[in-house]
C-alpha cells in the first residue's frame, strides 16, 4: 500500500522590509505557487474479514432463531481465537416474493459479524473453524492499522517539509533572493488494497485454515 503525503505551498521571494518600514498592504516580491509530493510504503498489517449467516424459509421466526444461532455460535468460536476480535456488523430481514410479486413466498434474513487481527495466522485459523459451522466469509481484506498509518503519515509529513525547503532555497537561490513561506498547507491520502471476495458457503471437508497473509 502507498501512503501519499503532500505540501502545496507558496514561498514568497522577497527582500524583507526594515522593521522601521510600514508593510505594504499586499506582499510584495515574487510569489511562486508549487507542490511537493512524497510517497511512503506502509505494511497492511491489520486483517479484516466479515462471516456471515443467511438463511431462507417460510417461517420469518424460525428463519431468525436460526440464524440467531448460528451468529452467536460463530461469536463464541471468535471469541476462544487468540489475537482475534469480533463484533457483530448488519443484520437484514426482508421478504422473497412470488414470481408474480403479488404474495410473500418466504423470508431470507443475513447477519453478520466483523473479524479483525494483525495475526494472519490466527485470522486464517479461525476462518476455518467459521466456514466448519454454517457460517460464509464475504471478503477477507488487510489495511494498515491506525497507529501504523498515523506513524507513516507523520514520517512522510516530515520529509515532504524538508524537500520543500530544498526546493524553496533553490529557487531563491536561482533569483537571488531571500524568500519566506506566505503559506503552507500538508495533506495525506492513501491508496486502498481492494478486498478479497468469497460469497459462498463452504461445506465442512472444504474449512481448512483460509489462505491469508498480510501484504
Amino acid at each position: 500500500m502507498k501512503l501519499l503525503s503532500a505540501i502545496a505551498a507558496a514561498a514568497l521571494l522577497a527582500a524583507l522590509p526594515a522593521a522601521a518600514q510600514t508593510p505594504p498592504p499586499k506582499p510584495a516580491g515574487t510569489l511562486i505557487d508549487f507542490r511537493v509530493d512524497v510517497q511512503r510504503s506502509v505494511a497492511n498489517d491489520l486483517g479484516r474479514a466479515t462471516a456471515y449467516a443467511e438463511l431462507t424459509g417460510a417461517d420469518a421466526a424460525d428463519v431468525a432463531r436460526r440464524v440467531n444461532a448460528a451468529i452467536a455460535g460463530g461469536l463464541a468460536t471468535a471469541k476462544a481465537q487468540p489475537g482475534v476480535t469480533v463484533k457483530t456488523g448488519n443484520s437484514h430481514t426482508y421478504p422473497v416474493y412470488s414470481k408474480g410479486g403479488r404474495t410473500i413466498e418466504s423470508w431470507r434474513m443475513r447477519s453478520e459479524m466483523v473479524l479483525e487481527s494483525r495475526d494472519a495466522a490466527a485470522l486464517s485459523a479461525l476462518l476455518g473453524k467459521l466456514q466448519s459451522s454454517q457460517l460464509a466469509v464475504s471478503q477477507v481484506g488487510f489495511v494498515p492499522a491506525p497507529e501504523t498509518r498515523r506513524a507513516a503519515e507523520d514520517d512522510a509529513a516530515l520529509e515532504a517539509i524538508a524537500a520543500f525547503q530544498a526546493k524553496a532555497a533553490r529557487y531563491a537561490a536561482a533569483l537571488k533572493k531571500p524568500y519566506k513561506i506566505r503559506s503552507m498547507n500538508i495533506g495525506s491520502g492513501y491508496n486502498a488494497p481492494q478486498p478479497l471476495f468469497r460469497g459462498a458457503m463452504m461445506a465442512a471437508a472444504d474449512a481448512a485454515p483460509m489462505p491469508a497473509e498480510a501484504g
